[in-house]
Parts: C-alpha cells; sequence; structure tokens
C-alpha cells in the first residue's frame, strides 16, 4: 500500500497494521475480482440490450400523476424488466414499498382460500413470517383460510427430496423458494440448484406455481430463476437491480397470470397496471438498473473480501473464503453480542451519510428478537448501499452487504475490523 492512501486511512481511524493486513489479502483476490467483473460485463449488455430493444427514450424518464394513465415510461421500464428476466409480463412500480410487500403482493394475489402455499427451503425470512401467519398478524394469509406447509433443509443444505414429494398435495397451489439465506446460517442457493428443485416440484405436480424471492440475488449470475423454470422471481427495487438510485420500488416478473393477478391486488379489480403514476423517479429506476451489474459486482467484491478477512482471523463465516457466490450477502457468526454492535458500529462510521451515529439494538417490527442495522445511506434501509444487520440472539451473528463502490466496500470492511480491534474481540 503507498504511503498517500496508507495516510488516507489513517485519518479516516484505521491503524496501519489494520489497513495493511486488508492490504494482502485484497492483493490475493485479483484473480477472483476478474471474474466477477465478467460477469458483471455479461450482464451488463444483458440490461443494455434490453434497454435498447424496447427503445427507452428521452420521454421516458418523466413520470406521470394521479392516475397515471397512458405512462409510457413505467410500460417501457416493464418490458425492460421483462426482458431481462425472459418472462411474459413485469410489474416494476413505486407503490410497492419494500421486498417483504412485493413477496405478500405475489403471494397474497396468487393464493385463494383454500389452497396451500409450501416452502421447500425450510422457514422463511422473518418478516414473512407474519405475511404468512406463522405469527399471528392482522390480513396473514392465514386469517384468509390459506394453509401453510414447510420441508427444511437437510443438515448438509441439501433439499429434502421425498419430505418434499409427501409434503405436495391437492391444496398444494403455490410454492416459495428464498433463494438467499435471510437470519440464517445457510447457504444461498444457486439459480442451478433452484433449477432442480423447481424442476423436481413440477415433476410432482406441473401445475404449482414456484415463486422465487430473489432479494440480493439479482445479476450476481449471468441467468436468474426465470432462466430454469421459476414462474416468479420477486425482489425490491433498492437492493441488486435499483443500483444504489432507485428510491423505493418493488417488482414481480413471470408467467402474464401471475402477473396480472398481482397487478389487481396491488391496485383494484378491474384497474390493474393501467393506473400507478410514476411521479417523477422513472428517470432513477432506469438509470439504477443500468448501473446494477456493476453495482452488484461492487457488492460481491466485498462480500468476499469480508469472508477472506474474518475467515483468517478465525471466525465462522458462510459463504467461505472460497466457496462460489450466489448472492451479495456475507454471514459472520462471532458468538457474542458485542462483536456484532462493535462490527456495526465500525460500518456505520464508514458511511457517506449519518457516518457520526451509533447504532444500537431496538425491536424492530416483523422481527422477534432486538436487531442492529448499520446503514448510513443516501436511500434510507438501501441494502445495496454499505449495511450491515443481525438479531442479538444466539449465534450472535451479522448479515453484511452492499457497497456502491468497491473502494467504499473495503473501507467500511476495514473500519468494522478496526473497531473489534479498538474492543479487544480482535487482537493483533
Amino acid at each position: 500500500m503507498n504511503k498517500e492512501l496508507l495516510e488516507m486511512y489513517e485519518k479516516l481511524g484505521i491503524e496501519p497494521k489494520t489497513a495493511e493486513f486488508g492490504e494482502n489479502i485484497a492483493s490475493e483476490l485479483k484473480e477472483r475480482f476478474a471474474k466477477i467483473d465478467e460477469v458483471a460485463e455479461y450482464n451488463q449488455m444483458k440490461v443494455l440490450m434490453a434497454l435498447q430493444k424496447n427503445q427507452v427514450s428521452e420521454a421516458c424518464l418523466h413520470g406521470t400523476t394521479g392516475y397515471g394513465y397512458n405512462d409510457l415510461g413505467r410500460e417501457k421500464l416493464e418490458a425492460v424488466y421483462a426482458d431481462i428476466f425472459h418472462t411474459e409480463d413485469a410489474l416494476v412500480r413505486p407503490q410497492i414499498t419494500c421486498g417483504t410487500h412485493a413477496l405478500a403482493l405475489a403471494l397474497m394475489s396468487n393464493l385463494r382460500p383454500g389452497q396451500e402455499l409450501l416452502s421447500p427451503v425450510g422457514k422463511p425470512y422473518d418478516t414473512l413470517e407474519e405475511v404468512i401467519g406463522i405469527r399471528p398478524s392482522k390480513g396473514s394469509l392465514a386469517e384468509y383460510g390459506i394453509s401453510y406447509a414447510q420441508v427444511d433443509l437437510l443438515p448438509d443444505g441439501g433439499f429434502d427430496w421425498d419430505g418434499i414429494r409427501a409434503a405436495i398435495n391437492e391444496k398444494t397451489h403455490l410454492v416459495t423458494i428464498q433463494r438467499s439465506k435471510g437470519y440464517q446460517t445457510r447457504h444461498t442457493l444457486s439459480v442451478t440448484e433452484i433449477g432442480e428443485l423447481v424442476s423436481f416440484i413440477k415433476s410432482v405436480k406441473p401445475d404449482v406455481i414456484c415463486m422465487v424471492d430473489n432479494c440480493y440475488g439479482e445479476f450476481v449470475e449471468t441467468i436468474e430463476p426465470t432462466d430454469v423454470g421459476a414462474d416468479m422471481v420477486v425482489g425490491s427495487l433498492i437492493k441488486n437491480p435499483g443500483g444504489g438510485l432507485a428510491p423505493i420500488g418493488g417488482y414481480i416478473a413471470g408467467k402474464k397470470e401471475c402477473v396480472e393477478n398481482a397487478a389487481y391486488r396491488l391496485t383494484s379489480p378491474g384497474l390493474g397496471k393501467e393506473v400507478g403514476a410514476s411521479l417523477g423517479i422513472l428517470g432513477t429506476f432506469f438509470q439504477g438498473l443500468f448501473l446494477s451489474p456493476t453495482v452488484t459486482a461492487s457488492a460481491l467484491k466485498t462480500a468476499i473480501f469480508a469472508a477472506n478477512i474474518y475467515e483468517k482471523l478465525g471466525f465462522s463465516v458462510l459463504p467461505n473464503s472460497t466457496e462460489s457466490r450466489h448472492d451479495i450477502i456475507q454471514a459472520i457468526t462471532f458468538g457474542k453480542a458485542e462483536a456484532v454492535e462493535g462490527f456495526c458500529r465500525g460500518i456505520q462510521a464508514a458511511a457517506p451519510v449519518d457516518s457520526y451515529v451509533t447504532p444500537i439494538p431496538w425491536d424492530m417490527p416483523g422481527y422477534d428478537a432486538p436487531v442492529i442495522m448499520a446503514a448510513g445511506n443516501f436511500v434510507s434501509g438501501s441494502s445495496i448501499e454499505l449495511s450491515a444487520d443481525g438479531p442479538i440472539k444466539p449465534p450472535y451473528a451479522v448479515y453484511f452487504q452492499g457497497g456502491l463502490t468497491w473502494p467504499h466496500g473495503k473501507l467500511g470492511i476495514l473500519k468494522s475490523l478496526q473497531s473489534l480491534v479498538d474492543i479487544g474481540v480482535v487482537v493483533w
């Protein structure tokens, strides 16, 4: 590391030993980072081709108000998403407030009373528990007479094929597959694994709808779950596909009937996709999508850097330092609350916004334990930006994601490490 850069890190509170430790690890990752750049280049061309095919024009960047009838940009954006995911249709709206809302919308619009939802990959993300009714909540699927079944993954992380076959019955109408790990210490599903699972489910019951929670996974690989048989993919625009620019929003891409059902649930029967003003933010949706392959690549590099840093220091990391990557999340298990909090303080201190704020655990809606979140972001809650969070409960793991640029992501991990050095969790 050159003298000028080392001095800059010192000004940001990072001791020379911490900076040099990180630099040695980063230098060992150049070949792996080059492969990430190749994937980003492929996905950049895929996004560009979809934009050009649909003849996106300057007029598409301006929004509508009121009812939002004949919103050219909104219609073009949804056509672009459908082309990128190779689906029949897509719903991409600022009225979808977050990833949980997008998932709830897809589930509630495509399930009817008396039908059953099946998760063949274990417990879903915490905020979906109240959507489903695992934890009782107003308006849950359970309140509408929709039952839920779950098949856990095997101890080695594989699919329980016999258990899944046994769980599929005449009521099974929709299968939800969570690609990422959520607040669990399991591996993230690759697109290939998702394809194998979808194929198996369809062989047992061909008319089952297979929906994939694609959050944190977009553009990590060159293919998406809808390329391997999934009927729907669902995600948030303040994660990968928003490229750090989208200020809100979510998407559902898939079979035309599934997307239409979601549109009628989002707005109103009889209205569907025809209404929903875009309110002048379409420019950020288009530009964020254009940037998302390279932004996702930066987040991936940051996650791999973090895994290598903390694995070398003796902590359990998932994925480990050499495993293939299928989302941008890095889990690090510390085993004690003060380490989780110290890590998050370091990430917050590296932020461009609210860097002076100290994150503390609090009782967030939708979670069963206090959660600490470090997120000094331009877009509130944006987890494609440098961020970290985790529930304050055993095994005391932190979940790190994001980094709009690799240099900033690298700084964030070094600040987290310095924070742990400062409180004595890491001793040189």
